[in-house]
């Protein structure tokens, strides 16, 4: 290349890099009228659930991709799981160039309550201080943590269909990728992303399984079904309904604890507590019906009525989808099935929830209603894949989720 091109295309890609900081770091512009006329919205959320062992001095680079723009982002750090308190001495949050590498500039520390390092005990969470600056929609965000001190069991979420990083030693306020050998497919401590927006605008928290965390999808592509529906709420245009919380944790239930507690338990934590969500989307089941363990239809509209009683008390919308088809999956019976129809006729028809999405239909062969549409089928005939998790997203009806 000429010397003289050659260093048009450096100018040219330096001022790419600084445009790309000041668009995602700008300043946050002054907003007339009251305080009350902005609050804090999720924008990115994952279930926390028991992960193993804690370990020192060990550093996490935690790769997001959050729905609704805004100022003030904050982070919050959770032990829920933990046995003993965490120590977090470095928290960084920047913005991702490729794999691990951040975009020059990005990397900003965090605080909490005015300082860098933070104990969070046992069974609780934190919020970081806000960062000045304005974080626009659809942003890949990358949280970078690193544990001073930890023992005992580790809190974070297993699937994240994510590639993640994770070093030895404090690395977190490097942008570099030298020191981030080590890939990692789970985010640890990190449950939640929010920023400040206008009054007017909430959010959504998906309660579900696997195929809500999104098995099946792409890694690394945002894939999920949430993630399809939040670019069309970013484009929408009502204001109402912007962020998005992915809450799906892999075999979850809704009665039972096991992978991870069950919605019932976890209905607080994981949607609830989080600020300016407006509407609770509601999928799941099929974990409870497959495996075979005696619970009846009944027993499952009696989780359903509660988790919607607990969630309308809270002053949220509630909105119930139908559970998709499995047969071919290995636990289908023929009793399964008739559970299976019996929920969804009570959801569907109950007046239970502000709105329902019929999942069910939307992801049914034409020709055997007991089973996923072969062009969606993920390939175990429970999961969807990526045409089949769009297709979910495609049939929510955008204005039911502020249907209240």
């Amino acid at each position: 290349m000429p010397s003289g091109l050659f260093d048009l295309w450096r100018r040219l890609a330096a001022i790419t890099v600084t445009l790309l900081i000041a668009a995602a770091w700008a300043p946050a512009a002054a907003h007339a009228g009251p305080a009350a006329a902005r609050h804090d919205v999720i924008t990115w959320g994952a279930s926390a659930d028991r992960m193993g062992d804690a370990v020192p001095d060990h550093s996490y680079r935690l790769i997001v991709h959050t729905s609704v723009g805004g100022d003030g982002l904050r982070i919050r750090l959770s032990n829920a799981f933990g046995d003993q308190p965490v120590t977090f001495d470095s928290a960084y949050a920047g913005l991702q160039r490729e794999g691990a590498e951040l975009v020059p500039g990005s990397n900003r520390h965090l605080t909490f309550g005015g300082a860098r390092s933070v104990t969070v005990p046992a069974g609780d969470t934190t919020y970081s201080d806000p960062l000045p600056g304005r974080l626009p929609a659809a942003t890949t965000l990358v949280v970078s943590l690193h544990t001073a001190q930890a023992a005992g069991t580790a809190t974070g979420h297993s699937m994240a269909m994510q590639t993640s990083y994770a070093a030895n030693g404090d690395h977190a306020s490097e942008e570099g990728a030298d020191n981030w050998t080590e890939q990692i497919g789970s985010w640890f401590y990190l449950d939640s992303v929010t920023v400040r927006t206008a009054a007017q605008t909430g959010a959504v928290v998906t309660l579900g399984d696997s195929i809500t965390d999104g098995w099946q999808s792409t890694t690394d592509l945002d894939r999920r079904w949430p993630d399809y529906l939040s670019r069309r709420l970013q484009s929408a245009h009502d204001p109402s309904v912007k962020g998005v919380a992915n809450e799906g944790i892999s075999g979850n239930k809704v009665l039972a604890d096991g992978a991870g507690q069950s919605a019932l338990n976890r209905l607080e934590r994981d949607v609830l507590s989080h600020p300016g969500v407006r509407t609770v989307f509601l999928f799941e089941g099929v974990n409870d019906i497959k495996a075979h363990t005696g619970v009846t239809a009944q027993d499952m509209i009696d989780g359903y009525r509660t988790i919607s009683e607990r969630a309308h008390a809270a002053g949220k919308c509630v909105v119930g989808a139908t559970i998709a088809p499995f047969k071919g999956w290995s636990e289908w019976d023929p009793a399964a099935e008739s559970v299976r129809l019996q929920v969804n006729e009570f959801i569907r028809d109950s007046g239970e929830f502000d709105a329902v999405t019929d999942f069910d239909r939307t992801l049914r062969s034409p020709y055997d209603h007991e089973r996923i549409l072969p062009f969606f089928d993920g390939g175990d005939h429970l999961h969807p894949n990526d045409k089949g998790m769009q297709a979910m997203a495609d049939s929510v009806n955008v204005g039911d989720l502020s249907a209240c």
